[in-house]
């Protein structure tokens, strides 16, 4: 069985940590580890009008961001790798700089240290300069980057359809078969 670890951080775009946990819990052989920021608990109800409990029913294991002694904040667990989604900059920047003051950020730096896939759907925008520096640093260390940027050749129709399309594109890091969206097959 494959195990990912999703974190959900405060940033705008809680839907895209909710829909990848949906995805998840449709496909067989992944159990899921789900760890939710204080802040991503605020926005989650302020966008969506989610309840956080029933986003945390999607995982198999919860873990408190305080809770800095969970499994999986040690690299002795295995692990295929990790979502951040969203990632915001504060997460962004703590785990660029490697400050493990919660779970969340311990998670990505254990899967870092240990040459494991981490994937940000970061989200903000304009970036500054150092933004693009921690996202530099984090690339640096094997992380990748995947900001919700969405194409347009898959002709989305709504929303769903863009936010699927970048869920899809973080679950093709991990080789998760999916049909979110049309693949470009050329002109």
């Amino acid at each position: 069985m494959k195990r990912i670890v999703v974190g959900i951080s405060g940033a705008s775009g809680t839907v895209y940590g909710v829909r990848i946990l949906e995805i998840l819990r449709q496909t067989r052989d992944i159990e899921v580890h789900l760890i939710v920021s204080r802040g991503a608990r605020v926005t989650m109800e302020y966008e969506n009008s989610i309840d956080c409990d029933a986003v945390e029913k999607l995982a198999d294991h919860v873990h408190s961001p305080d809770h800095l002694a969970a499994p999986i904040s040690s690299g002795s667990f295995r692990t295929a790798g990790m979502i951040v989604a969203p990632c915001s900059m504060k997460s962004l920047s703590m785990i660029a700089n490697s400050i493990d003051d919660n779970l969340l950020v311990r998670a990505a730096d254990v899967t870092l240290k240990e040459r494991r896939k981490l994937v940000l759907i970061t989200r903000e925008t304009p970036l500054h300069l150092g933004h693009l520096r921690h996202m530099v640093a984090v690339t640096e260390m094997g992380g990748v980057i995947l900001p919700p940027v969405p194409s347009f050749y898959h002709r989305p129709r709504t929303i769903q359809d863009i936010v699927d399309q970048t869920v899809g594109k973080a679950l093709d890091q991990f080789d998760i078969p999916h049909t979110l969206f049309d693949r470009w097959g050329g002109g």
